[in-house]
C-alpha cells in the first residue's frame, strides 16, 4: 500500500501558503534582468506571463469560494384541488380519463400517511400569456369559447380531434392544471421547495400548439418548461416521459430546441400502438440545433417489467442526463405502464416508479417536479403516484421485484436507441456493445429469489446510523510519525461530520470488540493468534514482525483497534438488517480490504467488509443472503476478492487503479479477466484503470454501464461499500481526481439497491481534507440530501477508461444479461476511434486538445492573450450565481499523484527515465513515458523558447498525455495556457510551458556545501531509479512510481519546490506546475554539471 498524507493536526490547507515576493524584490529582480540586456519583447512576454500567473491564482481562489452556505431547499410540494374532478365526459360517463383518477390518488396518499408529510401548494389559474408559451392564440381562444357551448357543440368540436372530450368547465380546469404545475416550478426554482408532485388533470403531453389530442387540451409540462426558461432563466431542462404513450406534443414543441432534452419511453410495437406515428421511433432524434436532444425509447412488445425500465434509465437516460446537466427535471408521470392497466399492458410495479423517481432526484440538485399524465387502472395509478411521492419525500427505495434482468426485446430497443443517439453523446460512445452469440452465453447469474429480509417501513423517514470510537486512534506507527495511515484520519472525518451537523442527524451506533470466533468467519486461527500476541510484544519484536508483511506496522494497541473496527461494522450491520436504521456509515481504522485469510497486508489486519458480509449472512439466518461489496478504494481489495472468488452469494465489484499490474498490490489478480472461479464465476468484477488520471466522468461511466446494471441484476439484500477515498482529488497516493460530489452520486445510485440497506465502511484515503469532505458528502446522501451538481460542462470519460470499461463488459457479458448492449459496427465505425473521441479538455500543461490537429483553432495573436483571458474571467464572474450551491469547490490542498509501494521493487526498466540519453545542451530531449503508449500518443517536450537551454524535457507522457511532476501533481489549465503542437517524425509532440515565476520561489534555499549528487539514492528506501531533490532541505527521495517517498516528504514538510534528477525539471507542489526561473539556475546548473560534466549556458 503506500504513503503520504497531510501532517497531523493540519486543518484545511491553503493552496497559496508561502509568502509572496515583495514588490521591492520584484522590481529589484526586474532591474537586474534589464541590466543583462533583456529585450522589450522579452520583457513583454515576461510581464504577460506574470499577469497570467496572477490570473491563475485568482481563478483558483474563485473556484474555492464556498457558495454552499445557503440553506438547502427542503420540502415536497403537492398541488391538488377538487376542481380537477369537474372535467368529465358528458356523453360517455365510463370514459377511462375520469375524475376518479385524481381522487383515488389522494385517498391512497392519505391511506399511506404521505399527505401529512407534504407541503400543500395552492393551485392557480394560468394566464393567457403563459398558455401562449406553447400554444397558438387562435387555439387558446377556441378552447376559451367552450365555456359557453352546448353539449352538442362540445361533442362536435371534440370529434374534430383524436381521442378528446370537452366539458363547459374544461377550460377552467385546464387553466388550473397548467397553473398548478407552474406554482411548483416557482417554488422549486426559488428554493422554497425541493421537489413536488402535481395531481392534475386533464393530462397534457399529447396536446400540440394548435390542437387537442389524446385526452389532452393544454400541454402542462411543455408550458412549464417554457415558463422555467423565460421566467427563471433556466438554460437546461430535462423532460422525462414514462407514460405508456409517446408524448408527441412535447416532442414537437422542443425538437429544435437544444436547451430542452426530451426522453420518452413508450409502447410502440413498430408503430401499431397509439398514436401510430413514425416519429415515435428511436430514429427521430430532433432536428436543427436540437438534433440529438430528442430521445425515443420504443418498446416493441407488451409485458415490460421493472428491470427493463431500470436498465433503460441506467444505461441510457442517466448517462445522457449527467452529460446534459439539467437545471430542472420535469416528469410527465403517466402510470398506464403500471401492472394491471388495460391500455398499457405492461408490468411495472409501484416500487419501480419509486426507484425511477429516486434516480431522477440525483439530477439538477434535486429540483424535480412530477405532473400526472395518464394511468387508467385506478388502483395501480394511485399506488404508482404514492410511490413517487414517497421517493420525493426521501423514503428508502423498496426492494426490487423479480425478474431483475432486462428481457431480450428491451435490450434490443435500448441498443437501437443508443445507436441512434451514439453520434451526439460522448457518454454513449463509451459502449462498444459487441453482440453475444448464443454459444458465448455461459450461464445466467440472475437470481430468482426475493431480497426482502424485513418488512418495509411505513414511515417515509429514513435513519442513518453512524459508528465511531476514538480508541481506534491508538493504532499508530511508532517508527514513522508521518506514515500516511495515521490516527487523525478518523478523527478528522468525524470532526467534519460534527462541523456539518451530520452527527446530530445520525443515530449513534455503539462500537464493540469483535470476538475471535467472529474473526474466524474469514480468517485462520493462526492469523488471529499471531495478531493477538502483538498486544504484549516489545517494540523491537513488533517492528520485526511488521517487516515480515507487506506495508504493515504494528503496536501494542493494533490488535484491539482492529477488533474495534470489525466489531463496529458488526453492530452497524445488525442495526441495518434489523430495521433500526435504514443505512449507515462506519468511520473505522485500520482499514481491511487488503487483509488475507492468513496474514495482514497493506495497512490491513482483518478484512472488515468481508467479515461484515459473513456476519450479515449469519444474523439473517440465511447463508445465501446476497451481499454486494463495492470497493471504490483506489487500490484493489485483494483480500476481499480471494475470500469470495468462488462464492456466488457475494458479488464483489472493485474499481481500482491497475496500471497494467504495477500499482499496489501489484498483482494480476486485479485484472478484469479475473471473474471468479467455480460457482463464483461472474461474481468478481474488476474495473481496472490503466493510464490516465481518472475522475468523476470515468467512475460515473463505470457506474452507469457496469456497476449498477450488474448490481441491479444481482439484486442484493445488503450493500457494503469498501469506502476508501484515496481516488479522491488531492490524495498523495491515488493520484486520481474524484470529487466529493462524485462520491455523492455514487452513494446515491447505490441507495436504489437492497431496499436502501447500504453501509459505508472506511478503507483508505490519505489526504485529511479530501477524505473528510468526501465521506461527509456520502453521509449527507445517506441522510437523504440531494446530490450536488457536477462540473459543467461535464467532460467525457478518458479514452483509457473507455478501454477499461469495455474490457469488463466483454468478460462479464456472458454472465450478466444487462450488459448485452449491441451497437452495430457501422455505427461505431462512423465515429473517430475511442482514443480520440474520449479526449478531455485540457486540464494541465502539455495536455492534448480535444480537437484534432486539422481543426485546431488558430493560436491567439500576440497581445490578444491577456484580453482573451480577462474576457473569460469576466464572463465567469458575470455568470456566477451566488444563489446556487457550489457544485465543484476546488480542493483546499494540492492534488498530488502517487503510486503505491509494489510488493517487489520495480526494475529500472519499469520506471520513468529508465534510460538517460545525454544530449547536447541545445537539443530538445524527450523523456520515455512511464507506461507504454500507442505510437500516436503525444510526448511532452521542453519548449525551446521559454525553457533555459539545457533544461531537459519538462515531463513524460503517460497513456494520458498529462505531464506530472515529482509525484505528478497536475495544475488546472489557466485561461491563457498555451499548448503548442509540433510534428516530429510524423507523430504529434506537445510543448510544456512552465511558469516563469511562482510565489513559492522563496522556498528555494542556497546549495549545501557538498553540492548536489545526482547519483544519490533515496534516503528512505535506497532506490536509484527515479529520484528528486528537495530545494529547501536538499534531501533526496524517490518518485511516485518507485516508493513515492518524495510525495510523503512534500506533503509532510510542506517544502514546495523539488528538482528531478531525471530531466532537471523543477516542480512546485503548491502551484501544481513546472517552474523555470532564475532562482532555480544555481541548483539546476549544479545538477547538470554533476550529471553531464558541464555547466548549462547562463540565464538569458
Amino acid at each position: 500500500m503506500p504513503s503520504g498524507s497531510d501532517p497531523p493536526g493540519s486543518e484545511v490547507k491553503s493552496v497559496r501558503r508561502s509568502p509572496r515576493l515583495s514588490p521591492q524584490d520584484t522590481s529589484s529582480k526586474k532591474g537586474d534582468e534589464e541590466k543583462k540586456g533583456e529585450s522589450s519583447l522579452q520583457k513583454a512576454k515576461r510581464k504577460g506571463r506574470m499577469e497570467r500567473n496572477r490570473e491563475d491564482e485568482l481563478d483558483v481562489k474563485l473556484q474555492q469560494l464556498d457558495l454552499s452556505s445557503r440553506a438547502a431547499a427542503t420540502g415536497t410540494g403537492l398541488v391538488y384541488t377538487e376542481t380537477f374532478t369537474h372535467h368529465k365526459n358528458l356523453w360517455e360517463p365510463s370514459h377511462p380519463e375520469s375524475p376518479d383518477r385524481v381522487t383515488f390518488i389522494m385517498k391512497e396518499l392519505e391511506r399511506q400517511e404521505l399527505l401529512s408529510h407534504c407541503v400543500r401548494v395552492e393551485p392557480r389559474e394560468a394566464t393567457e400569456g403563459e398558455l401562449l408559451l406553447a400554444h397558438m392564440k387562435h387555439y387558446v381562444d377556441l378552447m376559451k369559447s367552450t365555456q359557453t357551448m352546448s353539449e352538442s357543440e362540445l361533442h362536435t368540436l371534440s370529434d374534430k380531434y383524436d381521442s378528446v372530450y370537452l366539458h363547459p368547465e374544461s377550460f377552467q380546469v385546464c387553466l388550473l392544471a397548467v397553473g398548478s404545475v407552474l406554482q411548483l416550478v416557482d417554488q422549486v426554482m426559488t428554493s422554497q421547495l425541493r421537489n413536488g408532485f402535481a395531481v392534475v388533470r386533464p393530462p397534457g403531453h399529447h396536446a400540440q400548439c394548435n390542437e387537442s389530442n389524446g385526452f389532452c387540451v393544454f400541454n402542462n409540462v411543455a408550458i412549464a418548461a417554457r415558463y422555467a426558461q423565460t421566467k427563471h432563466k433556466v438554460s437546461r431542462v430535462l423532460i422525462v416521459d414514462w407514460d405508456i404513450h409517446h408524448g408527441q406534443g412535447i416532442q414537437y414543441q422542443f425538437q429544435e430546441d437544444p436547451n430542452v432534452l426530451y426522453f420518452s419511453v413508450h409502447r410502440f410495437e413498430q408503430g401499431s400502438f397509439w398514436p401510430h406515428l413514425p416519429e415515435s421511433d428511436c430514429h427521430f432524434v430532433g432536428s436543427g440545433r436540437g438534433e440529438g436532444r430528442n430521445i425515443n425509447l420504443p418498446w416493441n412488445k407488451t409485458g415490460m417489467t421493472d428491470a427493463d425500465y431500470i436498465s433503460a434509465f441506467q444505461q441510457l437516460l442517466l448517462p445522457v442526463a449527467h452529460e446534459f446537466q439539467p437545471q430542472l427535471v420535469l416528469v410527465s408521470a403517466g402510470f398506464d405502464a403500471a401492472v394491471g392497466d388495460e391500455k398499457g399492458e405492461m408490468c411495472v410495479s409501484p416500487q419501480c416508479f419509486q426507484v425511477l423517481t429516486h434516480m431522477l432526484m440525483s439530477l439538477a440538485e434535486g429540483r424535480l417536479i412530477l405532473a400526472l399524465e395518464g394511468g387508467y387502472n385506478l388502483q395501480s395509478t394511485a399506488e404508482g403516484a404514492a410511490a413517487c411521492v414517497r421517493a420525493l419525500l426521501g423514503g428508502a427505495c423498496p426492494p426490487l421485484t423479480l425478474p431483475t434482468a432486462p428481457c431480450d426485446s428491451a435490450l434490443q430497443s435500448i441498443s437501437k436507441t443508443i445507436s441512434a443517439l451514439y453520434p451526439y453523446w460522448a457518454c454513449l460512445q463509451v459502449l462498444e456493445g459487441v453482440p453475444l452469440t448464443e454459444g458465448r452465453v455461459i450461464r445466467a447469474t440472475t437470481n430468482k429469489e426475493s431480497t426482502q429480509t424485513t418488512s418495509p417501513a411505513d414511515s417515509v423517514a429514513t435513519t442513518t446510523g453512524l459508528v465511531y470510537d476514538e480508541r481506534m486512534m491508538e493504532h499508530q506507527n511508532m517508527w514513522d510519525r508521518h506514515h500516511p495511515e495515521q490516527p487523525q484520519r478518523i478523527s478528522k472525518i468525524f470532526s467534519k461530520h460534527q462541523q456539518l451537523g451530520l452527527v446530530d442527524r445520525c443515530k449513534r451506533i455503539p462500537a464493540r470488540l469483535a470476538t475471535e470466533e467472529e474473526l474466524a468467519m474469514c480468517h485462520s486461527v493462526e492469523h488471529i493468534e499471531q495478531m493477538k500476541s502483538t498486544a504484549d510484544m516489545k517494540p523491537r519484536d513488533l517492528n520485526k514482525l511488521g517487516n515480515e508483511f507487506n506495508s504493515i506496522f504494528i503496536n501494542n494497541q493494533s490488535f484491539q483497534s482492529a477488533l474495534l473496527a470489525a466489531g463496529s461494522c458488526f453492530n452497524a450491520v445488525e442495526t441495518i438488517m434489523t430495521g433500526q436504521v435504514s443505512n449507515g456509515v462506519a468511520i473505522v481504522r485500520p482499514p481491511g480490504h487488503h487483509a488475507e485469510r492468513d496474514f495482514p497486508c497493506g495497512f490491513c489486519f482483518f478484512n472488515t467488509a468481508a467479515l461484515a458480509a459473513r456476519y450479515a449472512q449469519k444474523i439473517s439466518h440465511n447463508p445465501r443472503l446476497r451481499v454486494l461489496i463495492l470497493d471504490w478504494d483506489v487500490h484493489h481489495g485483494n483480500g476481499t476478492q480471494h475470500m469470495f472468488e468462488d462464492d456466488d452469494s457475494i458479488l464483489y465489484i472493485s474499481l481500482h487503479r491497475y496500471d497494467n499490474g504495477v500499482f499496489f498490490p501489484s498483482s494480476e489478480d486485479a485484472a478484469p479477466d479475473k471473474v471468479g472461479v467455480a460457482k463464483g464465476a461472474g461474481f468478481n468484477v474488476n474495473v481496472a484503470w490503466s493510464g490516465g488520471r481518472m475522475g468523476d466522468p470515468d467512475y460515473l461511466a463505470a457506474f452507469h454501464h457496469v456497476v449498477m446494471p450488474i448490481a441491479t441484476e444481482f439484486n442484493p439484500g445488503l450493500v457494503l461499500v469498501s469506502a476508501g477515498f484515496d481516488a479522491a482529488r488531492g490524495d498523495p497516493l491515488g493520484g486520481y481526481n474524484v470529487t466529493p460530489e462524485g462520491y455523492a452520486h455514487f452513494t446515491n445510485m447505490l441507495m436504489s439497491l437492497a431496499g436502501g440497506r447500504v453501509l459505508l465502511i472506511l478503507e483508505g484515503g490519505y489526504n485529511l481534507s479530501s477524505i473528510s469532505d468526501s465521506m461527509a458528502m456520502c453521509t449527507s446522501m445517506l441522510l437523504g440530501d440531494p446530490p450536488p451538481s457536477l462540473v459543467t460542462p461535464f467532460p467525457p470519460p478518458h479514452h483509457s477508461a473507455v478501454v477499461a470499461i469495455n474490457e469488463v463488459v466483454r468478460h462479464h457479458a456472458p454472465y450478466w444479461r444487462s450488459l448485452r448492449i449491441n451497437i452495430p459496427e457501422s455505427v461505431r465505425a462512423s465515429l473517430p476511434s475511442p482514443k480520440h473521441r474520449g479526449k478531455r479538455s485540457s486540464k494541465g500543461k502539455g495536455r492534448k486538445s480535444d480537437q484534432s490537429s486539422t481543426d485546431k483553432p488558430p493560436l491567439p495573436r500576440s497581445g490578444q492573450e491577456a484580453d482573451s483571458s480577462l474576457d473569460q474571467l469576466t464572463q465567469g464572474l458575470a455568470s456566477l450565481d451566488i444563489t446556487q450551491t457550489s457544485s465543484n469547490p476546488a480542493s483546499a490542498t494540492s492534488t498530488p499523484v502517487g503510486g503505491a509501494r509494489p510488493k517487489a521493487r520495480r526494475s529500472v526498466e519499469k520506471v520513468v527515465c529508465e534510460s538517460e540519453v545525454k544530449t547536447e545542451p541545445s537539443e530538445v530531449k524527450t523523456e520515455p513515458s512511464e507506461v507504454k503508449t500507442e505510437p500516436s500518443e503525444p510526448v511532452a517536450v521542453a519548449p525551446s523558447e521559454s525553457v533555459a537551454v539545457g533544461d531537459e524535457a519538462a515531463a513524460g507522457a503517460e497513456a494520458e498525455p498529462e505531464p506530472e511532476g515529482a509525484c505528478g501533481w497536475t495544475k488546472p489549465q489557466s485561461a491563457l495556457e498555451l499548448t503548442c503542437q509540433v510534428q516530429m517524425d510524423g507523430a504529434p509532440m506537445f510543448v510544456v510551458d512552465p511558469l516563469t515565476w511562482c510565489p513559492h520561489l522563496d522556498a528555494v534555499k542556497s546549495l549545501p556545501p557538498s553540492g548536489i549528487d545526482v547519483f544519490q539514492s533515496c534516503q528512505d528506501c535506497g532506490s536509484e531509479a527515479e529520484n528528486w531533490i528537495c530545494l529547501t532541505c536538499y534531501e533526496v527521495f524517490c518518485g511516485r512510481y518507485v516508493n513515492e517517498h518524495m510525495v510523503i516528504h512534500g506533503t509532510v514538510s510542506e517544502h514546495p519546490m523539488v528538482l528531478s534528477f531525471c530531466d532537471l525539471s523543477a516542480w512546485c507542489y503548491l502551484c501544481e506546475s513546472y517552474v523555470h526561473n532564475q532562482v532555480l539556475f544555481e541548483a539546476k546548473n549544479a545538477a547538470h554539471f554533476a550529471k553531464f560534466g558541464e555547466e548549462i549556458p547562463p540565464w538569458s
